[in-house]
């Protein structure tokens, strides 16, 4: 896996590092995991670029470097170890000053004898909620400090305040985080022990983070959170969700608001209605199922059976026209039967996702799911996500031959060739879904294209500009 260079050079960082602060020494900076970890590594960055210190491209030849860690699943943790142990050798070798862990891993770890334990040679670590003292870390580790080397703090009462971030996305798109943490007990599922409680980002805080990133150029809003439909009910007592979109949809400078992590509870007819009414509020939403036979809903803790399920995505095929719709499964949990895996086939087959992902279920320590009985073989559980898999390529297959001839509105991510333009229209949200690919002179990252789609290579379209670029 290549990890460099870590920030595209196209990016203009919301928070430039000032030019009277005294340069303190250099850093590498590797961000792993979601979007909402991202976030994370964005306000970080902007943080040591407030205090002095100077971001590089590589390690190698920095004072130190700083991995932002996953520790959702087995495969993000080995991952994130591999990463880890690859700086540490950089260090070993005299190319690196020091290294520094943050992040998720970490906080898992916390009860467990701690990351330090595994692997002594991190010079620092710092749990989730210790990001916005990174600088504070950042000082020990060039001022040879060896006392001290955890940094962990309580989950918050209150939401981080994730603005005055330095972005690693490109200039043209941003995840903007409503909350933070989770309450639903989802018993497959570690991230509440991660992040803690499901806190809120007050409605003017999110608006004036989303004003400051469309003021940085910014035109599509990826709206992420544990629970986004959860958004409001600690805070308000009342979900409210359909109040902030209509907030967020009078911020100038944005074209496109990407809805990610709906939960499916709380959807309403307000809200639905106002997805379905909106010029901004893209018709697409990520909305993780994990199942749909109610016996395995159960058991995973999740508080809605299949006829829920079937009824709400019949409602929003129904009235959100042009609707696409991305979910996430889980195959092979504890005591999922073979007539159960065939509901979720039928139901795939039947609700044609456009969008999909399929999990294996992964025996996660510390979670419900190791307590249950009928735990399946992992060729087992590796089969039948592969078998899933395999059903759902037809149909996201038919999905993009169904658009071609049409013409949508691409926004363009970047250049791969003379003349040919890579970028994404409303179906597809950044690093997880397709793209397409755009022949056209002249154009540029963040510009939004009518394309006319000619033609699918797999899973991407491929399609020529018809006239200049979009101005909304």
């Amino acid at each position: 896996m290549s990890l460099l260079p870590i920030i595209d050079s196209s990016t203009e960082p919301a928070v430039p590092q000032p030019a009277d602060v005294e340069s303190r020494g250099t850093y590498a900076f590797v961000s792993l995991g979601c979007p909402k970890n991202l976030v994370d590594s964005e306000k970080m960055l902007g943080q040591l670029a407030l205090d002095g210190y100077q971001l590089v491209s590589s390690p190698d030849g920095a004072d130190f470097v700083i991995v932002n860690t996953c520790g959702f699943i087995e495969s993000s943790r080995d991952e994130s170890r591999s990463v880890v142990q690859e700086m540490l050798d950089l260090k070993a070798a005299g190319r690196t000053g020091g290294v520094i862990v943050a992040g998720c891993l970490p906080q898992r770890l916390e009860e467990d004898g701690g990351l330090l334990s595994e692997m002594p040679d991190i010079d620092h670590v710092v749990g989730v909620f210790g990001r916005d003292e990174i600088s504070r870390v950042a000082n020990r580790m060039v001022g040879g400090v060896t006392e001290q080397r955890t940094l962990f703090r309580p989950a918050p009462v209150r939401s981080m305040d994730d603005r005055g971030r330095l972005r690693m996305t490109p200039s043209h798109y941003a995840y903007l985080k409503i909350s933070e943490g989770c309450d639903r007990t989802c018993t497959f599922c570690s991230i509440p022990k991660m992040r803690g409680r499901h806190v809120t980002k007050p409605i003017e805080m999110v608006v004036e983070e989303a004003q400051e990133l469309a003021s940085d150029g910014v035109r599509e809003l990826i709206i992420v959170a544990q629970d986004t439909t959860f958004y409001g009910l600690d805070l308000y007592g009342e979900v409210r969700l359909t109040e902030l979109l209509r907030h967020l949809e009078n911020v100038d400078g944005i074209d496109w608001i990407r809805l990610m992590y709906l939960y499916p509870m709380n959807f309403d007819d307000e809200l639905i209605g106002t997805i379905a009414e909106s010029s901004r509020i893209l018709p697409y939403l990520d909305m993780p199922l994990q199942h749909i036979s109610s016996s395995v809903l159960k058991r995973m803790q999740r508080r809605v059976n299949g006829e829920q399920t079937r009824e709400l995505v019949s409602r929003l095929r129904s009235t959100i026209p042009n609707l696409v719709l991305r979910t996430t499964f889980i195959t092979g949990f504890p005591g999922e039967t073979n007539a159960q895996f065939d509901e979720l086939c039928d139901f795939v087959a039947e609700t044609r996702f456009e969008r999909m992902g399929v999990f294996p279920w992964s025996a996660e320590p510390g979670t419900p799911a190791l307590r249950l009985d009928g735990q399946l073989p992992e060729e087992t559980r590796i089969q039948r996500s592969n078998e899933l898999m395999t059903l759902q390529q037809s149909i996201a297959f038919d999905h993009a031959d169904s658009l071609i001839g049409y013409e949508l509105d691409v926004l363009i991510d970047g250049k791969v060739d003379d003349n040919v333009w890579l970028g994404r229209s409303f179906t597809d949200a950044p690093e997880i879904d397709a793209c397409t690919y755009v022949s056209a002179h002249n154009l540029e990252s963040g510009l939004l294209v009518p394309v006319e789609i000619l033609r699918r290579d797999e899973y991407d379209l491929i399609g020529v500009a018809v006239e200049g670029p979009s101005e909304t």
